[in-house]
């Protein structure tokens, strides 16, 4: 196991994982690996990290798993007539941080027998937990957290993506887990707008990692 390894992992689907995994790609210079892409193969995220990051170190590793359909990694790879096996995703090799993004949230099937949660097992590498403001947002962040309490999961902490009002400092509240980050919300999510958070959030990085 690399010690430097972080993952991104979040309460659910599109709550802004690969905005945080960039911006945290360029705060540490770090290399940027999914594992596993369901659907847009001709944009997967990993292109849209390398189109969003813009220091020289960063190398932006090959996911194991690309699976067509836009679905949760275990329905892709049965469409797709493969299956996703846990003994075959293994780290990149580097001497480099390596930060992985997960597909989707924690309890995401990866096949008929394992979810997400059993990677954050295997790999025991820290984990922040993004979060997202909606109606629901709350009693999703806190199951995620209960669980990887329940699993043992070292949790660094929070990252709350877009304006949160109020609903941050009860997630913060309940799960105990701190605030690491909070990113504003943005028309223009571009390079310029990486760069800005990368520098806001490497402030707070050091006294978590």
């Amino acid at each position: 196991m690399n010690r430097k390894t972080i993952i991104v992992a979040g309460i659910g689907t599109d709550v802004g994982k690969t905005v945080v995994a960039a911006i945290l790609t360029e705060a540490l210079e770090a290399d940027y690996w999914k594992p596993i892409q369901s659907g847009s193969l001709d944009h997967t995220d990993t292109d849209e990290v390398r189109s969003l990051v813009t220091n020289p170190k960063s190398v932006f590793h090959q996911e194991a798993y690309r699976l067509t359909q836009p679905l949760s990694p275990h329905a892709a790879a049965e469409i797709d007539g493969i299956e996703i096996e846990l003994a075959k995703l293994h780290l990149p090799e580097t001497d480099n941080t390596l930060v992985i993004e997960l597909a989707g949230g924690i309890m995401v099937p990866l096949n008929k027998n394992e979810l997400n949660i059993n990677l954050l097992v295997k790999w025991q590498a820290p984990v922040l937990l993004v979060s997202q403001n909606y109606l629901g947002s709350i009693n999703h962040s806190l199951l995620t957290a209960q669980v990887c309490r329940q699993m043992k999961i070292p949790v660094i902490g929070w990252v709350f993506n877009d304006q949160y009002l109020h609903y941050e400092e009860e997630i913060i509240q309940w799960s105990n887990f701190p605030r690491i980050a909070t990113i504003p919300y943005s028309e223009e999510k571009d390079g310029i707008f990486i760069n800005s958070q990368a520098a806001a959030i490497s402030k707070h990085l050091n006294e978590f990692l």
